[in-house]
C-alpha cells in the first residue's frame, strides 16, 4: 500500500552550472510542492499505512525549514554565501547545489533518517519511504528513490553537512531536532496529535 502527503513552500536559491542564465546567474524563488510516498504492506491499529497527522509533525517541520528561506549550496562563492547569511535569518546550507533533482535527494534523506529513527506507537509496521517527488514548478518536477538519494554518481550527500539557520531551529518545536537526528538519537511518535 502507498500513500501520499502533500507540504508545500517558497524558498529561493541559485543553481550554479545549469545551461539557463536566469536560473544559474540570478536569485529567484518558487513555490514548492513536496510529495512524500510512504509505503507498507502493513496497516497501524487505525487501519492506515501511517496516520497522516503524525506527517505533520517531524516530517512537515523539516520540511518547512526550507520555507521563505534561501538555501545555499556550501561551494559556492563564499563572498555570496556571507552576504545572504547576513541579510536573512531563514537560510539552509547544503552539501549540494538546490535544484529540484538535489532537494528531492535531500528530502528524501531527512525523511528516511525520521523514520529510522521513530518509534512507533499505533501499530506502524515497516513504514518505508517510497520517493519523494519535488514539483518545482507547475510543469516541472523531479522524483527521488532511495538509488538516488544515496547515490555516489550524483554526488554524495552528508546529512551533517546541512546546516539550518538558528532562526529556522528555533520554529521548531524541539530546537535540537536536527541534532538528534544526526545522532541518531530515538525520537517518539506521541499515541495521540
Amino acid at each position: 500500500m502507498l500513500i501520499r502527503k502533500l507540504f508545500k513552500f517558497e524558498n529561493a536559491h541559485i543553481v550554479r552550472g545549469c545551461t539557463t542564465r536566469r536560473c544559474s546567474e540570478n536569485i529567484h524563488g518558487h513555490s514548492y510542492k513536496v510529495e512524500v510516498l510512504l509505503e507498507s504492506n502493513y496497516l497501524d491499529d487505525g487501519q492506515m499505512v501511517y496516520d497522516f497527522g503524525l506527517t505533520k509533525l517531524y516530517i512537515k517541520e523539516l520540511i518547512d525549514a526550507f520555507d521563505h528561506a534561501i538555501t545555499l549550496w556550501s561551494k559556492d562563492d563564499q563572498n555570496y554565501i556571507e552576504a545572504m547569511k547576513k541579510y536573512s535569518n531563514r537560510w539552509v546550507e547544503l552539501p549540494v547545489s538546490p535544484s529540484a533533482e538535489q532537494f528531492s535527494r535531500v528530502i528524501y534523506l531527512m525523511v528516511e533518517r525520521i523514520l529510522e529513527c521513530t518509534q512507533m506507537q499505533n501499530g506502524e509496521r515497516e513504514v518505508q519511504l517510497h520517493s519523494i517527488i519535488v514539483h518545482e514548478t507547475e510543469t516541472g518536477y523531479a522524483q527521488g528513490f532511495k538509488e538516488d538519494a544515496h547515490s555516489e554518481l550524483m554526488g554524495k550527500i552528508n546529512l551533517e553537512e546541512i546546516v539550518f539557520s538558528p532562526q529556522v531551529q528555533s520554529e521548531w518545536s524541539d530546537s535540537t531536532l536536527w541534532e538528534k537526528l544526526l545522532k541518531q538519537t530515538l525520537i517518539k511518535n506521541p499515541r495521540k496529535v
